[in-house]
């Protein structure tokens, strides 16, 4: 058995006042007489009422004792078993270029990015998770961590002002390659999103890939962006203007890179199939989890109440009837 609300047995240290209170009052209560002699009463014996008497005190105290437990909740489970587990480090490496903010996706490629993002760690509770940014040059924007809300803060307000612009594809790999050497998991994979092919950085995409071949990281790249052409917003001396723009993707890179670290490449063409995309790196990327097994957690505190109430009504039975006394 245990209590939801251990805390109230504390009352039972109302035992101590009571008990004393009790035992000065016993020694006060007696009546006194005065009388020449005793001897007519010496061959009397105390009569068996005089000790029970102490039994309506004994049984007041089991009566608050029995509440007392009652306000702790008392409460029975069957059984609670759990297992360990070994969750995998996971780095998501965004791409932040201004061509991310082409409208061919709802409502444009950066912020359909970061919904399916967000949503892939709100499911993943037991993984070190962090994010990596990249234009022209990269950025840790939050470092492993199994903090699912701080996660789901950051990726919810990144912005693509931050770093100059280009993409440096290789520069994101490398960022996050060397966030994942800081973690413990056996397992270790990057997840990289981008609309382009490397025009910027220091180190070259396919360098980087090697690296992570040596780590043993898989990384699983993202081709994001419709075939053809996509709006994009573009500033003009009138302001900004809506223009159709090639969308160009280095395909052959992305699926080198996957292919080298055992990952695998995705071209997502629009949001729905951004979506089955991070729903399908889920799946390959499932790693042991606690199994937890906890029994139903049920209140069983009338029996205690119903003890109370006896208590209380055998008291109150035996002290107007056979232990009646008389002021």
């Amino acid at each position: 058995m245990q209590f939801a609300q251990p805390s109230y047995l504390w009352l039972f240290l109302i035992y101590v006042p009571l008990i004393a209170w009790y035992v000065l009052k016993q020694g006060n209560a007696r009546a006194t007489l005065g009388i020449s002699t005793i001897s007519p009463f010496a061959t009397i014996g105390r009569s068996w009422k005089e000790y029970l008497r102490h039994a309506l005190f004994l049984l007041r105290l089991g009566a608050i004792g029995a509440l007392i437990i009652v306000l702790a909740r008392p409460q029975t489970r069957d059984s609670w078993h759990t297992t360990s587990t070994e969750g995998t480090d996971i780095m998501i490496a965004l791409d932040v270029s201004t061509s991310m903010l082409a409208m061919d996706f709802e409502p444009d490629r950066l912020e359909a990015a970061k919904a399916v993002a967000a949503d892939f760690v709100q499911g993943r509770e037991s993984d070190n998770i962090g994010v990596v940014i990249f234009a022209g040059e990269s950025l840790t924007g939050m470092p492993m961590t199994v903090d699912r809300g701080m996660l789901i803060n950051y990726i919810n307000s990144i912005d693509m002002n931050v770093l100059p612009d280009g993409t440096a594809i290789g520069d994101g790999i490398a960022t996050a390659l060397n966030r994942l050497k800081e973690g413990k998991a056996k397992s270790r994979s990057i997840i990289l999103l981008t609309d382009g092919s490397n025009n910027t950085g220091v180190v070259a995409p396919l360098t980087a890939a090697e690296v992570a071949k040596e780590l043993d990281a898989r990384i699983y790249t993202i081709g994001i962006g419709t075939n053809g052409t996509a709006n994009y917003p573009v500033m003009t001396a009138f302001g900004k203007q809506i223009q159709q723009m090639p969308v160009v993707i280095d395909e052959n890179t992305l699926k080198q890179i996957a292919d080298l670290t055992g990952g695998k490449y995705f071209r997502a063409t629009n949001n729905n199939v951004l979506r089955e995309v991070f729903d399908e790196i889920d799946t390959l990327e499932k790693t042991r989890m606690d199994v937890r097994h906890f029994s139903h957690a049920e209140d069983n505190y009338m029996l205690w109440a119903w003890l109370a109430f006896g208590l209380f009504a055998l008291e109150l039975l035996l002290r107007y009837t056979i232990l009646r006394s008389i002021p």
